[in-house]
């Protein structure tokens, strides 16, 4: 995707305080410095939320002026022929700090990051902000490598095992098409299978992206590598 990316603009949101993303992700490039955005939502460069990778970190943030809420992995993540399934998952009601933000990486939570800053119990992260944007965030940080089954549930706080499970014969983490989830007003799940319309939305909501770029299908998939 390196310079391509997929546009909306944001609705009104069911919440503000609970939300899922749910991505699986393949690198072709590797920096130690270079951020690459995965999904953001943003108003402008002081008002915006992530995930991305930072480096070779994986990093969540929360941008609003000041950074209200982040964590960054200990972890590094350099292998650029496996996939990476990354689940963001946000619930700012709970009354554990460490519980309100959590992330995992093929279905195991990350417990070790260089930065760590909860959010206060009932904050509003940006989901409310009025551009929504995968591969890009609100200037110049490109993903470069691929991106499949992208997934943001609003409203709801999902557990990976929604969008992957175990293989009972290899013990690989692998893709499990999302059933049953309740989207929400702003939720999506872009599946890129039709080569022609890479934006289209397969939740039922119609939250259809606008393509910008030169943005390719490929046949290198979680279920294809």
């Amino acid at each position: 995707m390196a310079n391509s990316y997929l546009q909306r603009t944001t609705g009104t949101p069911d919440s503000q305080t609970k939300f899922t993303v749910s991505a699986w992700v393949k690198r072709s490039r590797l920096s130690s410095s270079d951020n690459m955005d995965i999904f953001c939502i943003y108003s402008d460069s002081s008002n915006r939320m992530h995930l991305r990778f930072q480096g070779d970190d994986i990093d969540v943030i929360n941008y609003g002026g000041s950074t209200q809420a982040r964590l960054t992995t200990d972890r590094k993540f350099r292998d650029t022929n496996a996939w990476y399934h990354i689940v963001w998952r946000v619930d700012t009601t709970l009354s554990t700090a460490d519980d309100r933000v959590r992330l995992y990486i093929n279905g195991v939570q990350e417990t070790s990051f260089s930065t760590r800053t909860n959010p206060s119990q009932n904050f509003s992260f940006g989901t409310n902000w009025n551009t929504t944007r995968i591969g890009l965030d609100n200037s110049s940080s490109y993903f470069d490598g691929y991106i499949s089954h992208i997934a943001y549930a609003d409203g709801q706080s999902l557990a990976p095992t929604e969008f992957g499970e175990t293989d009972s014969t290899s013990g690989i983490w692998k893709f499990k098409s999302p059933s049953g989830v309740t989207w929400g007003t702003n939720g999506f799940h872009l599946k890129f299978e039709n080569s022609g319309a890479l934006g289209t939305d397969s939740s039922g909501n119609t939250n259809t992206f606008t393509v910008n770029g030169n943005l390719k299908q490929s046949v290198d998939t979680p279920s294809n590598v």
